[in-house]
């Protein structure tokens, strides 16, 4: 059993993709983000980091149980758990994982600057939203250049395009069209028709657009809160 700790962000549903395409067996926890439930000490005693997602294997390693955070991480281990989605021979497997560090240090945190600076911030700053914009135009561009010659980002499907596809869903906050991206339209639309992914996206539709927020779930998500020491 795999006790999953998520919201509902991108992040997080990298992981309920993965999960629901391998048929593992998993319970979620759903940390209330708004509510400043990621600086408990439960939760920090798996995610340090105070952020989701998160999880915790009971059946680890030896058969002892195991904490992991970061969802790379979590998306890497998962793979090689149930030996899915990411490929043993070498070359097929360093594709995926070049790509799906690609997300995490780019295509994740840049989009996430862009939603922040669109859509967040108090005040707009020129500066910051053209950079942003301007920089998630950039990484589209480069991902539908790869998908230009096929179906999935490193052949076949795998743990990178389960990190990226999150990301798109989101692509109107970030300032872009996927109709400017016909190969990104393709392979979206492809992925979106998974089963996998579009139970996930049934369950979270709802919930991934918020873009108001009261003086608390400010405070928790980028304010004093945030920063203090917990």
């Amino acid at each position: 059993m795999i006790d999953l700790y998520t919201s509902a962000t991108p992040n997080g549903q990298k992981i309920h993709i993965m999960l629901e395409e391998t048929g593992l067996e998993y319970a979620e926890h759903w940390i209330d983000i708004d509510k400043g439930e990621q600086f408990r000490p439960a939760f920090l005693k798996v995610s340090p980091n105070n952020k989701i997602p998160a999880m915790v294997d009971q059946d680890g390693p030896g058969g002892a149980p195991i904490s992991i955070f970061e969802s790379g991480a979590i998306l890497l281990y998962l793979a090689e758990k149930t030996g899915q989605f990411l490929p043993a021979e070498p070359r097929a497997r360093w594709e995926v994982l070049q790509w799906l560090f690609w997300q995490m240090g780019g295509f994740g945190p840049m989009l996430g600057q862009a939603h922040h600076f669109r859509a967040y911030a108090p005040k707009q700053i020129a500066y910051a939203v053209e950079r942003y914009t301007n920089e998630a135009r950039r990484l589209y561009q480069i991902l539908d250049q790869r998908l230009g010659d096929r179906d999935y980002v490193a052949g076949a499907y795998s743990i990178a395009d389960m990190a990226i596809f999150p990301w798109c869903r989101l692509h109107g906050r970030q300032g872009q069209s996927l109709d400017d991206f016909p190969h990104v339209r393709r392979w979206f639309d492809a992925v979106g028709r998974r089963p996998a992914v579009a139970k996930d996206m049934a369950k979270l539709e709802d919930k991934a657009d918020q873009q108001e927020f009261d003086e608390e779930t400010w405070s928790n998500l980028f304010g004093a809160e945030q920063y203090r020491r917990h």
